[in-house]
């Protein structure tokens, strides 16, 4: 009685925590945007997503350095059906989102191109140190692009030193924020595998869902205050560029430390599901519709049984 205490009190702890790291986060993300003279989005599709995919790229990392790089795999793939099935599907119940598709055409391209890649290089039931380094050049491709457009920005904009706080505050808001949502994300993750274990849940179901849900708390988090505050492009922004550092960098990351062995009948799962949900987020007329949202929600729910179904 006394350890599901503890792990229900992990589970309250958590919560207030991540509200106010994402507040912090928020808040030092918009501040960074106006130092940098950049558009909201472009720095939360980089410097915010890399930061809230922080969590995963630890796991995948060290699972790796153990001789367990599908452990990497999993969560990174698990974590972007999260990202925009459950997410997404829960911040579109409060309302459509703003969205422009010339905005975010290259990112929504990229995001539905490296599951289809990714599941082509599985169809041999490994990924190799070689697809790993793939993977990674195209990662930095696109940081190539993204650098680009951000100079371009940043040469055409003049600076107002009045609309913006000192820098070091910012990054300060950043920090703090962020370290607030990954140990909130830690104790979710305790509070809630606690629970799992003592109802005997399966350890591949609780990695699949709980383990992913937790690091993907930050995202979360950022997400749904962006989406309340009225800043969709943040909250949108974040979403993409997680998964597409999930998706190249993380997975990358892990085959090349380690080569990976992934069946693909799971994985498949996995990336289809990734697929289904980046197309669910196509804007239409400068939105993303409310009405998505329980779809994106389905999509989720059905990966989930398929995951727990393979087991």
């Amino acid at each position: 009685m006394t350890a599901a205490f503890q792990e229900i009190a992990l589970l309250l702890a958590a919560i207030p925590l991540a509200a106010l790291g994402g507040e912090a986060f928020l808040k030092g993300v918009l501040g960074i945007s106006a130092w940098l003279r950049l558009p909201k989005l472009l720095v939360a599709t980089t410097l915010a997503a890399f930061a809230t995919s922080s969590p995963e790229l630890a796991v995948s990392s060290m699972a790796a350095l153990a001789g367990t790089p599908e452990i990497g795999l999993g969560d990174a793939l698990g974590s972007n059906v999260v990202n925009l099935g459950l997410i997404l599907g829960l911040v579109l119940l409060f309302g459509p989102l703003s969205a422009s598709l010339g905005e975010i055409r290259r990112d929504f391209m990229l995001a539905l191109a490296v599951p289809v890649l990714t599941l082509v290089l599985a169809l041999d039931g490994a990924l190799s140190r070689a697809e790993g380094t793939l993977l990674l050049l195209l990662f930095a491709f696109w940081l190539i692009l993204v650098v680009r457009q951000a100079m371009r920005h940043r040469r055409a904009t003049v600076a107002d030193a009045a609309a913006s706080e000192p820098p070091w505050r910012a990054w300060l808001y950043a920090l703090i924020g962020l370290g607030c949502l990954i140990l909130a994300g830690r104790l979710f993750v305790l509070g809630a595998s606690g629970i799992a274990v003592a109802l005997g849940v399966h350890a591949y179901v609780i990695g699949a869902t709980v383990v992913a849900i937790g690091t993907s708390l930050p995202e979360l988090v950022t997400t749904l205050l962006a989406r309340l505050r009225g800043h969709h492009d943040v909250g949108l922004g974040t979403l993409l560029g997680s998964n597409l550092f999930n998706g190249l960098a993380i997975v990358g990351v892990a085959a090349v430390i380690h080569p990976i062995q992934a069946n693909f009948d799971e994985v498949a799962v996995a990336l289809v599901a990734g697929v289904l949900t980046v197309l669910l987020i196509l804007p239409r007329r400068d939105a993303i519709s409310r009405w998505r949202g329980p779809i994106l929600l389905a999509v989720y729910t059905l990966f989930v049984m398929a995951t727990v179904a393979s087991w």
